[in-house]
């Protein structure tokens, strides 16, 4: 029932203007919205927080559908939920949750994740925005890039460094709010791909923020990096397998319509190697999503699947639009097949919740535990 719910949104309304919306770069505000109405938004938070209370099994075959049609959209449902959501009901204190995740939660605002900045990446130990800590309130100051729905979010969760000496034990996160004096929004990021996202730079200049508004113990900022970002994980994998499997079905309609040397070029064996190879890994793709998330769901360690779901699961998102556009030949190069799109929108999710290296290494890191 989710799965359909989802379905039809994504045909009926993210797919009318979607194409435009890319080219123009324009934020889906209205298609949001109604996302935030169906309980999207606040998908795993508990009901008395405002959420819809569900697992993290229905929030993958959320974002499948939602991605096979508009990944700029599906975007903002991952970072609301896995990032923003999650990271303040886990570790946010009962006024915290009362005074920003209810509203995240019903869709009535969106949030932002502070990690990335110009020289550490998503490196949290290599934080240069800084929080000093001033008695009953931090003084923020620094840079962070790339910041989906840097612009539109209302509350933003920032990743600083408060006690250099103590490395990463020295870093905190703290809830920032639009509006704050010293907060400036940067201009928007012109990209390749999912072009209607809301991606900028975020820059703080002596922010004044509320000791009150700091999340967890302090020096607890890193350990609450890394928590959220493997829920992300598993949110951004299902957004390349919605990306990927998108492009399959527009490519398996395509090749059964197309007709050359007097048949449906799905008749041609060099298609048809083409179509079963994409429909093997997507499913495979698809059972390490579901996987990460069962185990999510469960309360067990998902921290090398959630790795395993998005390194396999982006890196098959790439192919296989790659693949869509080569069935549809020179159509699939032109904007109105909707398989170039895909094309470039497959590519970010081999970059960010970070780099198919860096799921290596956290793969690699957790086989290798004694």
């Amino acid at each position: 029932m989710i799965r359909d719910a989802a379905r039809d949104f994504a045909q009926n309304e993210l797919k009318p203007g979607v194409i435009e919306r890319d080219e123009q770069q324009q934020f889906p505000a209205e298609q949001i919205k109604k996302l935030g109405e169906l309980g999207f938004l606040g998908m795993m938070v508990d009901p008395k927080y405002n959420g819809a209370g569900l697992d993290a099994v229905s929030y993958v075959l959320v974002m499948e559908e939602l991605s096979k049609i508009d990944a700029s959209a599906s975007v903002v449902v991952s970072v609301n939920n896995s990032l923003v959501c999650y990271g303040l009901e886990e570790y946010g204190t009962e006024e915290q949750k009362r005074n920003y995740l209810k509203p995240l939660a019903a869709g009535e605002q969106i949030g932002a994740f502070c990690l990335s900045e110009p020289e550490a990446g998503s490196d949290a130990t290599s934080q240069r925005t800084t929080a000093e800590d001033k008695g009953d309130h931090y003084l923020l100051n620094g840079t962070k890039n790339w910041i989906t729905n840097g612009s539109t979010a209302s509350t933003y969760l920032v990743i600083a460094q408060t006690h250099p000496e103590k490395g990463h034990q020295g870093i905190n996160a703290l809830i920032v709010e639009k509006g704050m004096d010293g907060f400036t929004v940067g201009p928007k990021e012109n990209k390749l791909g999912i072009r209607g996202s809301d991606t900028h730079s975020l820059l703080f200049s002596d922010v004044k923020v509320p000791k009150g508004n700091r999340i967890g113990e302090d020096g607890f900022g890193f350990k609450f990096a890394m928590k959220t970002l493997e829920g992300g994980r598993i949110g951004i994998a299902a957004q390349a397998l919605g990306i990927a499997s998108g492009a399959f079905e527009l490519a398996l309609n395509y090749a059964k319509a197309r007709q050359t040397f007097g048949k449906p070029i799905a008749q041609h064996q060099a298609i048809q190697f083409k179509l079963a190879d994409m429909a093997t890994q997507i499913e495979a793709a698809r059972l390490l999503c579901l996987k990460a998330a069962w185990l999510k769901d469960k309360g067990e360690s998902y921290t090398q699947a959630a790795s395993m779901a998005k390194l396999y699961a982006s890196e098959v998102a790439m192919k296989t639009t790659i693949e869509a556009v080569q069935i549809h030949g020179g159509y699939g190069y032109v904007k109105e097949y909707h398989v170039e799109r895909l094309m470039r929108d497959a590519k970010i999710t081999q970059i960010y919740e970070g780099t198919s290296e860096i799921q290596k290494m956290v793969i690699s890191r957790e086989m290798l535990k004694e």
